[in-house]
């Protein structure tokens, strides 16, 4: 039993050891720590830095004294000692865009169920911010790399092949890149363009505008030039628009470029892209939008042209989002797996850090038509 002029001493140490951490300017050392702890330095850097063998009793003492201290880790150093940061980085094109909020939640929460922590950057879809933040992960040694790239093949994309020239697995979400051999985790664009325009054209459209790229000045006027141009574009965009041309050839309907939209991808384009269909001869009955910001542009279009949804015009759009069931109308959408995407693509880039060996694979997700009150015959559309 403790006498009370010892626990005196030891609650003034105590107080001491406080103020001197509150009032210190630079960070603990592992010297401090171990002299704290009683133990050796090379004792107190085994246990903070995770590797070689240490006794539960003096792990104990030196994880006491770090937190009396308020001693951290320096994880690079570690990382640079063991060859683990227990670290991913995540790639993505727009931490704005709700979609991709939903994959990064899902990336994480398998992340930290595998003991890891996630380092997000935003690229705003241009490819040199791209190829600035892989070569931050790179610096800070991450164990692995998810990126939604903006590459569009695999000689704008050596950034990535650098990663895994590091000994970094790399994994793409939500798009595909032509020529790299490398996992994928994406969704069935094609398929869900497909269906979407489909449904469109069941219910009696055959003027059916399609909103969101391809992003070039001059409008392709033939098939073989609108097919090269979206194969040289974004593939999920490529996709999408390779979906629409299936839907009209499945109906024997013939192509119309003026019903497509080129140009910037922006929401002011779109606007002004819808606008234009709208004034023409011979306006579409139906738009099929590929992008939120598509979405957005069209309806201010609708909108400053005063024309409705349904009742003039029907519409379908990409990416489902709450505001979209509040509407009026309620939007018709495509509902994308975004949670499952992240989920997939971490598990995929965990099975590779663990170094299972296998082939890579383009790993499809399916989508999920979410009708609602936005599409409805054009016979019953009034004359605009």
């Amino acid at each position: 039993m403790r006498t009370p002029r010892l626990a005196c001493c030891e609650s003034a140490m105590r107080k001491g050891t406080r103020a001197m951490v509150s009032e210190r300017s630079v960070p603990p050392t592992i010297s401090e720590v171990a002299a704290a702890a009683g133990v050796g330095r090379s004792t107190a850097a085994r246990t903070l830095g995770g590797y070689g063998y240490v006794s539960p009793e003096l792990r104990g003492r030196v994880a006491a004294a770090a937190a009396q201290l308020g001693y951290r880790t320096n994880a690079l150093a570690r990382s640079m000692s063991t060859g683990v940061s227990q670290t991913i980085g995540v790639i993505i094109a727009d931490i704005a865009n709700p979609f991709f909020g939903g994959v990064v939640r899902g990336i994480s929460d398998a992340s930290r169920a595998h003991g890891f922590e996630t380092l997000v950057l935003s690229t705003h879809e241009d490819l040199a911010e791209e190829i600035a933040a892989t070569d931050v992960l790179i610096d800070k040694r991450v164990d692995g790399i998810i990126v939604a790239s903006a590459a569009l093949d695999a000689a704008s994309a050596g950034h990535i092949r650098q990663a895994g020239e590091h000994g970094i697995p790399v994994v793409l979400v939500d798009r595909a890149v032509a020529g790299l051999d490398l996992d994928a985790v994406v969704i069935d664009n094609r398929s869900a363009a497909r269906d979407a325009v489909a449904k469109l054209i069941a219910v009696g459209h055959r003027r059916i505008g399609f909103v969101w790229g391809p992003p070039v000045d001059e409008r392709p006027r033939r098939r073989r030039e609108l097919i090269d141009v979206a194969t040289r574009n974004l593939w999920t965009d490529g996709e999408r628009l390779q979906g629409y041309l299936d839907a009209l050839d499945d109906a024997g309907m013939v192509l119309d470029t003026d019903l497509i939209m080129v140009g910037r991808k922006t929401e002011e384009n779109a606007a002004v892209e819808v606008a234009r269909m709208l004034a023409s001869d011979d306006p579409p009955t139906a738009l099929f939008c590929t992008e939120n910001d598509a979405v957005t542009g069209t309806l201010l279009a609708l909108r400053a042209a005063g024309v409705r949804v349904p009742s003039d015009i029907s519409l379908i759009g990409f990416d489902d989002n709450s505001w979209a069931a509040v509407m009026e109308p309620p939007l018709t959408m495509i509902e994308q797996p975004t949670l499952a995407l992240g989920t997939r693509a971490a598990e995929v880039l965990f099975t590779a850090i663990e170094g299972e060996p296998r082939a890579p694979e383009l790993h499809t997700l399916n989508t999920r038509l979410v009708e609602r009150s936005s599409v409805m015959p054009p016979s019953t559309q009034n004359d605009r």
